[in-house]
């Protein structure tokens, strides 16, 4: 309906009845203004008072009563069009204010074994723990850690899915375990969690890049997926 799409630009629901009452009878008193709408007098004097402001209705003064006439119905369009102008401004300062506290895509690096530490005890903030290219390497760096953190990551009821080639990797809490052939093991694992990915190095003293961002990750996550797939139980 049309009033209903007048709303929908902006009017309220009085003004949308004003204005296409107007529209139809002409030039009115608020009498008759009043009888069409079926509003109280002092209402239609409210809405029209408010109409005027918006540009969309003006009058003449006859034998000292006001005769309200609407304006062309371009100015409906004029009026959205004033407001564009007049809120752009507004939209670009919430802009940056919006720039500056959305999440951030980051990328850190870690190294030495306390930096690993806080890599593995940032994996349990999720519910879910993806680890391509798991090795036995990884308990004998971090002694003892690991004992703790899957004592954690278990009372938290953070499950963990595992490819690795390393055979001897058989027990670990709250676990899905495939296996890869030997031939593909590496120093190298990937723990993808949450909307971040992990690409560790495990060495002597190794090293973790840490990189957040949703779309990474998500093609990380389809990779191990594919793997999954294709890896033994």
């Amino acid at each position: 309906m049309e009033s209903e799409k007048l709303i929908e630009a902006g009017l309220t629901k009085n003004e949308s009845k004003v204005y296409l009452a107007l529209l139809d009878l002409g030039p009115s008193l608020a009498g008759l203004i009043s009888r069409k709408t079926g509003l109280h007098r002092r209402t239609v004097y409210d809405t029209t008072e408010m109409l005027i402001k918006k540009g969309l209705i003006g009058y003449i003064l006859k034998n000292n009563r006001r005769l309200f006439q609407a304006s062309p119905p371009i100015n409906i369009l004029n009026s959205l069009h004033q407001k564009q102008l007049m809120i752009e401004p507004l939209i670009s300062t919430l802009n940056e204010k919006y720039s500056k506290t959305k999440e951030k895509e980051e990328t850190n690096f870690y190294k030495g074994k306390e930096g690993l530490k806080a890599v593995f005890e940032d994996q349990l903030n999720e519910n879910e723990i993806l680890i391509l290219g798991a090795s036995l390497q990884a308990y004998e760096i971090l002694k003892f850690y690991f004992h703790w953190y899957d004592k954690k990551r278990k009372s938290k009821k953070i499950k963990v899915k595992i490819i690795t080639q390393d055979k001897n990797i058989k027990k670990v809490p709250l676990s899905q375990i495939r296996y890869l052939p030997e031939e593909y093991s590496s120093p190298i694992a990937v723990n993808i969690y949450g909307k971040k990915t992990a690409i560790i190095l495990w060495a002597k003293e190794p090293i973790a890049i840490v990189i957040k961002h949703p779309e990474i990750t998500l093609g990380y996550r389809k990779y191990f997926d594919l793997l999954w797939k294709i890896a033994k139980k």
